[in-house]
C-alpha cells in the first residue's frame, strides 16, 4: 500500500533546501512555532495525524508571506524529509500522547537524530524518554515553551534541556526563534536530563502565584476602595509603567477594558461576567508537591493552588454563604474601611511588588534545591534572563532578579539581596495595611498573606519550633538540639512532668497544716495495707526541713497521687 501523498507546500518551500527541522503536532501553539521558525528563514516540514490540520497551518503559511512550510500526513514521508542530522520537534499534549508520537517516529529515525518535546512534561517522563532514545542512540531534549499562542508565533522564552549536542544542533534556529531583549535571544541550555521541564514547571508554579497575587489586588481595589472597572484599568495600565511592568500586568490592565461582546457597548464589562472558577492543567500542583518533597517552603504559590482548588468549589461556597448568613455572617465587607483612592492604590501598589518578590523568591529556591539533588548546576542568573521576554511572568524586575544572582550566585534568598532587602523594608509597612484590612473586612487574600507570613518567618531569628521539636522528642522520642550545646538530646518528658506535679502537691502540702496527718495515715493503710511507712530518699532537702507528720503527709500525696496515675 503506498504511502499518501504529501500536502502541497507552500510556494517558497518548493525551492527551499531539505528543511533540518521538522514539527509533529499542529494545534495551535504547534502551528505558531512552526511559522515563527519558517518566518525566521528556516524551511521546516510539518506533521500531523489529522490532515486537516496539515492543511491548515499550509494555508496560513502562504497566508502570511509565502513562508517555507512543508505538508506532510505520512509520519515515514514527514521524517526522511528532513536533512540528517534530524530535529523533530514535538508539540502534543504531555503524557501518553507523547509516546504514542514517538513510537510513530522512532521507526524512521536514525542514530544521531533528534527528537524535541516542547510539551509541559513531567520531568521524570523527559528522563525515561532520554534513556529510551539513547539505546537508539537518538538524541533527545525536553524543552519549556512559554508565552502562549502570541509568544510561539512572535518569540516565546525556550528552556531546553536534555542532550547538550540535540541543542548544539538546532541552537541558531532556537535563538532566531525565541524572543530578543537587549540581554540576547530567551533561550538557553538549561542543564541535562529533565531540567529544562523542571524549569518549565517551576516557570508555571511562579506563574500561579503571580496571578493569584495580582487577582486579590483587584479584589481589594473594588471591593475596599470601590474603585470601577474603567478606574482599575487605569491603575493597572500605570503600574505597568513602573516597577510592576510585566505582561500579567499589561494584559490585566486590557482586560478591564473589554465590554461584553454579546450585550454589546451597554452590556457591562466581560470580566464580570465570567465565572468565577479557575482551571489550571496541573503543572501548579507538580510544583508545590515538588516543593513538599524538597523542603523548600512555597507558600504563596501553594496558595494560589488553593484558591484555585476553592474556586472549583463554587456550588458550596454559595451555599456556604447562605448558611453563615442565617447563622448572622454580614452580608458583604464586615468592615468599612474608610481610606482615600490614591492612598489605596499606592499601599496595594506596594503589597502587590512585596508579595511577588517572595513569590518569585520561593521559585528560585526550588530550582536551586533541585539543582543540587540533581546535579543540575543550575544558573539562576541565565534563567531570569531568558524569562525577560517572550513567557507569561516576562517582567520588568527579572532584569534586578538576574542581576542579584550575578552578584552571589550562592544567594540564599532574593529577600536577603541587599537590594530588595532595602525595598521589602521600605514597603512592608503599606503591605501590612494591605494585609490587616483585607482581614478586618472579610476579603480573602490568601497569597498576600501567605507572602507576609513568608517574609515574617524567614526575617525571624527565634522561631517557637522548639516547642514543636519538644512535643515530636516527647511523643516520637524524636530528640531534639539545644542551643546551649552540641549534639542530640531526648528527655523523658511524661515522667519528668508527673514527677513535677507530684512535687508541686508535695510542696502545698508541705505549706499547709500538719492537722491532716490522720486522715493520711488512714488513707495510706488503705492503699498500702502491707507497706511499712517510709519517705522516699529521694525527697529534696527543702521537704526533709519538716517534721515527721509533715513529711508523712507529702509522702502520702506523692504515692497516692502515684498510684492514681498508675491507674
Amino acid at each position: 500500500m503506498t504511502s499518501p501523498a504529501p500536502a502541497p507546500p507552500a510556494a517558497a518551500a518548493a525551492q527551499s533546501p531539505p528543511p533540518r527541522i521538522g514539527l509533529a503536532g499542529l494545534a495551535t501553539m504547534g502551528q505558531n512555532l512552526a511559522l515563527n521558525i519558517a518566518e525566521k528563514g528556516f524551511p521546516i516540514s510539518v506533521y500531523n495525524r489529522t490532515a486537516a490540520k496539515v492543511d491548515s497551518t499550509l494555508s496560513r503559511a502562504a497566508a502570511e508571506g509565502a513562508l517555507p512550510v512543508l505538508g506532510h500526513r505520512d509520519p515515514r514521508d514527514f521524517v526522511l524529509s528532513l536533512a540528517r542530522p534530524r530535529t523533530v520537534v514535538l508539540l502534543v499534549q504531555a503524557g501518553p500522547a507523547v509516546d504514542a508520537t514517538i513510537d510513530a517516529l522512532s521507526p524512521y529515525l536514525d542514530a544521531g537524530d533528534a527528537i524535541v518535546d516542547g510539551g509541559n512534561e513531567w520531568y521524570q517522563n523527559t528522563e525515561r524518554r532520554i534513556e529510551q532514545a539513547a539505546s537508539r542512540g537518538i538524541l533527545y531534549l525536553g524543552m519549556g515553551v512559554s508565552g502562549g499562542e502570541e509568544g510561539a508565533r512572535n518569540g516565546p522564552s525556550l528552556m531546553p534541556g536534555g542532550d547538550f549536542q540535540a541543542y548544539s544542533n538546532i541552537k541558531d534556529i532556537l535563538e532566531k526563534a525565541a524572543a530578543q531583549t537587549e540581554d540576547g535571544p530567551c533561550v538557553t541550555f538549561v542543564g541535562p536530563g529533565g531540567a529544562g521541564n523542571f524549569v518549565k514547571m517551576v516557570h508555571n508554579g511562579i506563574e500561579y502565584g503571580d496571578m493569584q497575587l495580582i487577582a486579590e489586588a483587584y479584589d481589594v481595589l473594588h471591593r475596599v476602595g470601590g474603585l470601577s472597572n474603567s478606574e482599575i484599568a487605569d491603575v493597572f495600565a500605570e503600574w505597568n509603567k513602573g516597577e510592576l511592568e510585566s505582561f500579567l500586568v499589561e494584559i490585566t490592565a486590557d482586560i478591564f477594558t473589554v465590554a461584553d461582546p454579546l450585550e454589546g457597548s451597554t452590556g457591562g464589562a466581560l470580566v464580570d461576567k465570567i465565572l468565577d472558577k479557575t482551571g489550571m492543567k496541573g503543572t501548579g500542583k507538580w510544583t508545590v508537591q515538588q516543593a513538599a518533597e524538597l523542603a523548600v517552603a512555597a507558600p504563596t504559590i501553594a496558595a494560589s493552588l488553593d484558591g484555585r482548588y476553592l474556586s472549583g468549589l463554587k456550588d458550596e461556597r454559595v451555599a456556604a454563604a447562605s448558611v453563615l448568613e442565617e447563622e448572622g455572617m454580614p452580608v458583604g465587607l464586615l468592615e468599612k474601611i474608610n481610606v482615600d483612592k490614591k492612598v489605596l492604590v499606592d499601599r496595594v501598589r506596594q503589597a502587590l511588588y512585596s508579595s511577588k518578590v517572595c513569590s518569585y523568591a520561593q521559585g528560585m529556591n526550588l530550582l536551586r534545591a533541585k539543582s543540587v539533588e540533581q546535579g543540575w548546576n543550575l544558573n539562576l542568573a541565565e534563567l531570569s534572563r531568558i524569562w525577560k521576554g517572550g513567557c507569561i511572568i516576562r517582567a520588568r524586575f527579572l532584569d534586578r532578579i538576574k542581576k542579584a544572582y550575578d552578584r552571589n550566585p550562592e544567594l540564599a534568598n532574593l529577600i536577603v539581596d541587599r537590594e530588595f532587602a532595602r525595598e521589602m523594608v521600605q514597603r512592608q509597612g503599606a503591605w501590612r495595611w494591605v494585609v490587616a484590612r483585607a482581614v478586618e473586612a472579610g476579603i480573602s487574600t490568601p497569597g498576600m498573606s501567605a507572602s507576609l507570613s513568608y517574609f515574617d518567618t524567614y526575617r525571624c531569628n527565634r522561631l517557637p519550633a522548639n516547642l514543636i521539636q519538644a512535643q515530636r522528642d516527647l511523643f516520637g522520642a524524636h530528640t531534639y538540639e539545644r542551643i546551649d550545646r552540641p549534639g542530640s538530646f531526648h528527655t523523658e518528658w511524661t515522667k519528668l512532668a508527673r514527677e513535677g506535679k507530684l512535687f508541686s502537691v508535695a510542696r502545698l502540702i508541705v505549706s499547709s497544716s500538719s492537722s491532716c496527718f490522720t486522715s493520711y495515715m488512714l488513707k495510706w493503710q488503705e492503699y498500702f495495707p502491707n507497706e511499712e511507712l517510709l519517705w522516699p530518699p529521694h525527697f529534696d532537702a527543702e521537704v526533709l526541713r519538716y517534721p515527721k507528720p509533715k513529711i508523712v503527709c507529702v509522702y502520702l500525696s506523692w504515692r497516692l497521687a502515684e498510684s492514681v496515675c498508675m491507674r
